[in-house]
């Protein structure tokens, strides 16, 4: 579905030939054609540049907005109909390591990205083509720029293909050890190292379920249920990180990090 609602300004200078010669050969290199080739020339020009060349230049800074959660919509629905067995913390995983800036910036290099964006005469001076923020910020703008032109199906049709190795990679990647990842996030924040206590077992002999509750920073989680006391320590450590990563975005962020020190997924991916 084509759209030209989209454009914020019709006062937008006109594409020079060159330009629109370098486009369609992004377009032709990565099997991404627009309908309006105006939203891609958007997409890739950074905020550096508006000031430089004219008041009428577009950024993409509204189409990195729009394309973040565009890319979280469809990283999630493809998570989410290819991976039926895995439960909720796996998947908010998975997808934030796909959407974060290490994974965007491999993205864009594979699309060549950084070789067709539109910087200020200072980022380019500071090689700002291989800047990973500045690559992950134009591939999320590009995939805003997409979902403008082509719709929201078409749009996860680029994501499943641009995303399918890291998607693979992670699928074969071994299950998180949460006890693992909550104890280096207490260290990191100077707290004491999490309590784990088995709340009660039920259950005869050769069927013995765990119930583990874990303290940490005087706060009790649990108890969780396992059929092993391991097995319900993981359980309460992965509850923990669940309602700890929705508590506010700084604690969200520091456990990514750990998160991803901890199974090294982006040195992978």
């Amino acid at each position: 579905m084509r759209r030209k609602d989209h454009l914020p300004s019709n006062n937008r200078l006109e594409i020079s030939s060159s330009r629109r010669s370098a486009l369609l050969r992004f377009q032709r290199a990565t099997d991404i054609s627009f309908h309006d080739i105006t939203l891609l020339d958007i997409a890739l020009t950074h905020s550096s540049s508006v000031n430089e060349k004219s008041p009428y230049i577009q950024d993409n800074e509204r189409l990195e907005f729009l394309g973040d959660s565009v890319l979280n919509l469809c990283i999630s629905h493809i998570l989410y109909e290819s991976l039926p067995d895995n439960d909720e913390g796996e998947l908010a995983h998975m997808k934030n390591v796909l959407v974060s800036e290490t994974s965007l910036a491999s993205i864009a290099i594979s699309l060549g990205i950084g070789e067709f964006l539109i910087l200020g005469k200072g980022e380019e001076m500071s090689g700002g083509r291989r800047k990973p923020a500045i690559l992950a910020d134009a591939t999320e703008a590009l995939l805003g720029a997409y979902y403008l032109d082509s719709g929201i199906q078409s749009t996860k049709e680029i994501v499943s293909r641009i995303f399918s190795s890291k998607i693979d990679e992670l699928r074969k990647t071994p299950s998180k050890d949460f006890k693992s990842i909550i104890q280096e996030y207490a260290q990191k924040r100077g707290l004491e190292i999490p309590s784990y206590r088995v709340a009660r077992i039920e259950g005869p002999d050769h069927a013995r379920h765990f119930f583990v509750s874990c303290v940490i920073d005087g706060e009790t989680f649990g108890p969780m249920e396992g059929m092993s006391k391991k097995e319900a320590e993981q359980r309460v450590a992965q509850h923990i990180f669940e309602v700890l990563h929705k508590r506010d975005a700084e604690t969200a962020r520091l456990l990514d990090i750990v998160t991803k020190g901890s199974t090294e997924i982006d040195e992978k991916i």
